[in-house]
């Protein structure tokens, strides 16, 4: 495929998934330019994301810190890492990330602060575990206020608000719904850290519907999923 017919494809998805968020938005009474759209370029070449930067797209996501770290050196924006969190990557992602979506661990948030440049601050979503069984990644739900609590003492990170993955083996609609009573609960005791990071290709729509600010989408714009680099 040549450069001008994936711009093309690329115009058309994108144009059509913002045509989604905007048709879902209005439909649930909420405000279409509150809600950021993040693309996600995990395996995506560098080629595709300068394509997404001349349509105007600001916000990337990606899953792993080898990746975000290159990428990022290549193309201005503001980067969001999103995969699951190691502790001798943290040095790495606190240099080239803005935002991290996966923060589960209080252990994790406090190697982070501490990579964290002088002068830097970076945003963090706490991540949910949506899960009925333990084992994946993300929070106990009981557990988010303690936390939250220990977050908020850490002068580096600012505490945007929750993210979630709905569960593979669960509907999307039964899932966020109980992940907006979560996330009410959440907005009541940390009313200054209320954005709710969900919805990715599959389930954008029902997460808007269920109060996502933040979506992360990445084939339904991109197309089908390359092989990992």
């Amino acid at each position: 495929m040549d450069v001008t017919s994936r711009a093309d494809e690329i115009s058309a998805r994108l144009a059509n998934v913002v045509s989604r968020i905007i048709q879902t938005s209005h439909h649930v009474g909420r405000i279409a330019e509150e809600i950021s759209l993040i693309v996600v370029t995990k395996t995506y070449p560098t080629s595709d994301i300068e394509l997404l930067l001349e349509l105007g797209v600001k916000n990337f996501g990606e899953n792993r810190d080898a990746e975000g770290a290159k990428k990022s050196q290549v193309v201005p924006g503001t980067w969001h890492f999103q995969g699951q969190i190691q502790s001798n990557k943290i040095g790495s992602i606190s240099r080239w990330a803005d935002v991290v979506h996966s923060l589960d661990d209080a252990r994790h948030a406090e190697l982070l602060n501490k990579s964290m440049a002088f002068e830097k601050t970076m945003g963090v979503f706490i991540q949910v575990n949506l899960e009925k069984s333990a084992g994946r990644g993300g929070a106990d739900p009981t557990k988010l206020g303690t936390l939250a609590d220990g977050i908020l003492k850490l002068p580096h990170l600012k505490l945007m608000g929750l993210m979630a993955v709905a569960p593979l083996a669960e509907n999307p609609e039964s899932a966020f719904t109980r992940l907006a009573v979560i996330h009410s609960d959440f907005c009541r005791q940390f009313p200054d850290s209320a954005a709710l990071s969900a919805g990715m290709s599959n389930d954008f729509e029902i997460a808007i519907i269920h109060g996502a600010t933040h979506l992360r989408i990445g084939s339904s714009i991109l197309g089908s999923r390359l092989s990992p680099l």
